[in-house]
Order: C-alpha cells, then sequence, then structure tokens
C-alpha cells in the first residue's frame, strides 16, 4: 500500500500499519513451534523461520534495487505487497491450529509430536498467562534485556548498512545491493546450523538445555562484536567480512532466542512470551537507526556508531552469562518460581 502514498504522511501511516502488522509474526511463529514440534527439534525450527527471513532479506536488497531501477519505487512497492497477499491466502488453506486439526497429518505423526512433548509444560484447562505477570520472572527479563542488545546490532544491516556502504566506502548503488545481501546470506546459512547443533547437543545429552542456551548466545555475541572492529580497517573485503561474522553471530544468538520462550513458558502461553520479548527487541530495533544516525550527524563517520553497537553487545553476553538462570518452566500456581530464583543458584 505504501506505492499509492500521496505524500510523507501517508506513507509514514502506512509504514507504521506495516510495523504493526508485522509485529505479531514472530511470537505466533514461536507458539507454532511449540504446538507443531516435539521438544528436542525446537532451536532447529526457530533457526528456519528467523533464517527465513534473513534469506528474504538478502534476495530483496538487490532484487529491489533492479526494479526501482527498472520500473520505480511505486510499482515495486505495489509488487511486494501483491506477494504478500499471495501468502496469507496459501496460508489460511494450509495452516491449522494444532496437528491433530490438520487433515494431511496422520495419527502417528501426531503421536511423535505429543510424545516429544510429554516433559513440557502447560495445562489446557489452565488460562494464559497475564503479560504483566511475566515481569515477575528474572529470566524473561534476561531474555528481554538481551533479544534489545541484539536487535539493536541487528537493525544496522537493514537500516545503515547500504548508506554505509556507499558513503563510508565507496560504492556505487548496483554494488552496495549486491554487498549488503552477503552478511543476511551468510547468516541464513549459520542460523540453520547453529539450531540444528544446539538441538543435537540437548538431544544426545551432552550438555544441560540452560548450557547449550547460554553456550550459544554467547558464542553468537561474541561473533557479534566484530561489528565494532569495522572502523579500524582501510580494506573494503575486510570490512565486509567482519560485518558477515557480526551478522552471523546475531544470528546464531537468534536461533536461541526463539527457543527460549517454548523452555520457559506454558505451552498455551509461549506466544505471549515471545511477544513480550519481541516488543522489547524492537525497541531496540527502533532506537538503533536513531542512535546511529545522530553519531553520524555529530561525528562524520558511521566509527563511533559500530563501537557503540559493540558495547551493547558486550552488555548482552553479560546479561545471558550472569542475569538468566536456569532455563526451565515457569510455575505460575504461586509461590516461589524457579525461573525467578534461578539465577540464585548460580
Amino acid at each position: 500500500m505504501m506505492g499509492v502514498a500521496t505524500g510523507f504522511k501517508s506513507l509514514l501511516a502506512l509504514r507504521l500499519a506495516l510495523g504493526v502488522g508485522e509485529a505479531a509474526a514472530y511470537p505466533s511463529n514461536a507458539g507454532i513451534a511449540a504446538r507443531w514440534f516435539p521438544d528436542k527439534e525446537r532451536a532447529t525450527v526457530s533457526g528456519l523461520f528467523d533464517s527465513a527471513s534473513k534469506f528474504g532479506g538478502a534476495i530483496a536488497i538487490p532484487l529491489i534495487v533492479w526494479m526501482i531501477y527498472t520500473f520505480d519505487w511505486r510499482l515495486t512497492f505495489l509488487i511486494i505487497g501483491s506477494v504478500g497477499i499471495l501468502w496469507v491466502i496459501a496460508w489460511y488453506f494450509i495452516y491449522a491450529e494444532n496437528p491433530e486439526e490438520h487433515k494431511r497429518i496422520s495419527p502417528s505423526e501426531v503421536r511423535i509430536i505429543r510424545d516429544g512433548q510429554k516433559q513440557h509444560h502447560g495445562d489446557k484447562t489452565v488460562l494464559p498467562m497475564k503479560w504483566y505477570k511475566l515481569l515477575r520472572y528474572r529470566n524473561i527479563w534476561a531474555m528481554c534485556i538481551g533479544f534489545f542488545t541484539i536487535n539493536y546490532t541487528s537493525y544496522f544491516f537493514i537500516t545503515w548498512l547500504p548508506t554505509y556502504l556507499v558513503k563510508e566506502k565507496g560504492m556505487d548503488f548496483i554494488k552496495m545491493g549486491m554487498v549488503a545481501a552477503l552478511p543476511l546470506l551468510c547468516g541464513m546459512v549459520i542460523e540453520v546450523f547453529a539450531g540444528w547443533a544446539s538441538d543435537r547437543l540437548v538431544h544426545k545429552k551432552v550438555l544441560s538445555l540452560t548450557a547449550t542456551r547460554k553456550l550459544f548466545l554467547t558464542i553468537g555475541l561474541l561473533m557479534a562484536l566484530c561489528i565494532g572492529f569495522a572502523p579500524f580497517t582501510d580494506s573494503v573485503f575486510m570490512t565486509v567480512f567482519l560485518l558477515c561474522v557480526a551478522k552471523s553471530g546475531t544470528t546464531v544468538a537468534a536461533s536461541q532466542v526463539w527457543a527460549l520462550p517454548g523452555d520457559v513458558a506454558p505451552k498455551n502461553s509461549v506466544s505471549i512470551v515471545a511477544g513480550l520479548q519481541n516488543t522489547v527487541s524492537n525497541m531496540g530495533g527502533a532506537v538503533g537507526p536513531i542512535i546511529t544516525g545522530a553519531i553520524v550527524a555529530a561525528t562524520g563517520s558511521f566509527n563511533w556508531a559500530l563501537i557503540f553497537s559493540a558495547i551493547l553487545v558486550v552488555i548482552g553476553i553479560i546479561n545471558y552469562l550472569f542475569l538468566m538462570g536456569k532455563i526451565e518452566p515457569i510455575n505460575d500456581k504461586g509461590g516461589k518460581s524457579p525461573v525467578l530464583n534461578a539465577a540464585e543458584q548460580h
């Protein structure tokens, strides 16, 4: 619909409406993963659906550049919106809320899914938790703070990266469109592997669930620190390499981030937990481009903006290592919660 905007105000209103519409996607995906897959596959599924968004972004950058050059920006928006409408129609006919309700899922497949969830938590007779009650739990705070730092860095790649490559690294528009896709493509591949590998470690009992989640979150954020080293090289190749490693790091972390709601929430509250986590993370995504722009305007360079992103990544590492405790189901039946007191046990 942005293709029919008549001015800045209407374009801004339509862009805000797009954000509101997209906001439910990731929390819903986390809830679907919890209902439709065994616990042992949770991070794999989370990595798959999140990496698909990276693939979409990767092909969109050069494709949109080409479409704008070939047609115009209005027609480009209309074409992209039409693809979304086609997907909504397909999803309406394909999707069912639960495996038992899907016409093409056999009883044996349903049994495999449900048997894999036997040790999971949640009672279908219990109403979903109120979102504000989640604020009592320390791990929920850790999930929100950590994802805030991840999204702050991630949004650089979908907002300022094209400008950075053109203004700071001297690339032309066409070359920028190709190069800007590389970090997203790298992240897509790495995220799928990270999700699968973490599930294997838990399923084979090589590491506990808590140790596995913290390990991959820490590794991912250590990789993301590379964004802070980009200002210290004049080589375009090395800059792109560091940015690819940094973006891949955020996706390694994301494969665990989207598995966490299913790890800690009652089954009927997974989307609520994911929604709260996503809301706070999108605050990072909202203020990140603004702060980056302010730093660039004040200094005339992206250097301190990238270094500041790295500082937030360090905060994210500390948060996941020390604020987040043992990862286990929330106990919402009164009394002390194991999640609330988990960090005190470590």
